[in-house]
């Protein structure tokens, strides 16, 4: 029986707000993809040879050669129902894409859920930790030990030109996507953003929202990622992302010292004008509510608000989203009573500071 608490929990490692830089970089992961050699991949694979993909898996957790990061549990999509499904995917624990293409996919998890291993996604393994704040280096630890573990028991497709083969070209090579979650409010507010977002491009990076590729950057919360997996080695993609990270993060720092000095009580104005909505609407929508929380949680950092949290914050990112909201209240909602849930729960939340 799959454990509920993956699903009636928002609150995960990565969401603490403890680790370094933590107040502009809310989360940072890396994600390894890796076939078996000998399968098709997913895409083209029969359901006996997914099934097998999913045994071999299995076979690992169940061995405790996880053990560093364990326990962990396999939970088969084909056993979840929608809504679970997106709750997996608004905790960052899962893709869109196997949300949608699960028929044969499975996800293994740890109590912690700092590692998700998604199985028949775009490729046989999806290897993924999420670590809190910047700690970029930190994660591919991590990522590179539990690879290893998998690569012990199970032969990878490899080419020794090109690296691991992938269902996708552009994760063909290293397979590796490194990423943090960052926020910029201080660089929009004044008007720096584009330039910056242009110049990240420039050096090999992509720039998307938070659900990844295809999703919108709400609240101000960018998804900053290497596009090159071929021809770089894993430290020189993380070399070159940790250094441009750094340098944002210093951009956004002394954009918000110019805000508190030159736009003070703008910017009280602001913060205090959204925590007062905050606290008191009755219906919120998942677009504001997200602008709302950014202004918030500026203002957290600053000080201008005192007592409320990262974590809390963190937190009503992932509780006030449509599929987490109608998991918590025990029902499906229409969209009129997810904005009437979302500030009910946006409300409660913010009181208890």
């Amino acid at each position: 029986m799959v454990s509920r608490r993956f699903f009636e929990q928002a609150l995960t490692d990565w969401m603490k707000g403890d680790g370094p830089d933590s107040d502009i970089v809310i989360s940072s992961r890396i994600r390894i993809a890796r076939n078996i050699s000998g399968y098709p991949f997913p895409m083209l694979s029969t359901k006996s040879q997914s099934q097998e993909v999913l045994e071999k898996a299995e076979q690992v957790m169940v061995a405790q050669e996880l053990g560093e990061w364990g326990p962990f549990e396999m939970i088969p999509l084909s056993s979840l129902n929608d809504l679970e499904k997106k709750v997996l995917v608004e905790k960052h624990l899962i893709s869109p894409n196997l949300a949608n293409e699960s028929q044969n996919g499975a996800v293994l998890l740890n109590e912690t859920e700092s590692v998700s291993i998604m199985v028949n996604e775009e490729d046989h393994l999806r290897i993924q930790v999420l670590c809190s704040g910047f700690q970029i280096k930190e994660a591919w630890a991590i990522a590179n030990r539990v690879d290893d573990t998998f690569e012990h028991s199970l032969e990878y497709a490899f080419d020794e030109k090109r690296g691991f083969l992938t269902s996708c070209p552009t994760n063909v090579g290293t397979g590796i996507r490194a990423s943090v979650m960052i926020h910029l409010p201080a660089l929009v507010m004044t008007q720096q953003i584009n330039r910056i977002l242009q110049a990240i491009t420039q050096v090999g990076l992509a720039v998307r929202g938070i659900y990844g590729e295809g999703s919108e950057a709400v609240g101000n919360l960018f998804q900053i990622s290497n596009q090159i997996t071929l021809g770089q080695s894993e430290d020189e993609i993380l070399d070159n992302l940790y250094s441009v990270v750094r340098q944002i993060i210093e951009h956004e720092r002394s954009a918000r010292q110019v805000l508190a000095v030159e736009s003070k009580t703008r910017l009280q104005d602001r913060v205090c004008r959204s925590y007062g909505i905050l606290t008191h609407a009755m219906i919120m929508d998942s677009k504001e509510a997200a602008q709302r929380l950014s202004d918030v949680r500026l203002g957290a950092d600053l000080g201008l608000i005192p007592g409320v949290t990262q974590c809390a914050l963190n937190e009503l990112m992932v509780m006030t989203q449509p599929a987490f909201l109608q998991q918590h209240k025990g029902e499906k909602l229409s969209a009129e009573d997810r904005d009437i849930r979302r500030a009910e729960l946006i409300r409660d939340r913010l009181a208890q500071r």
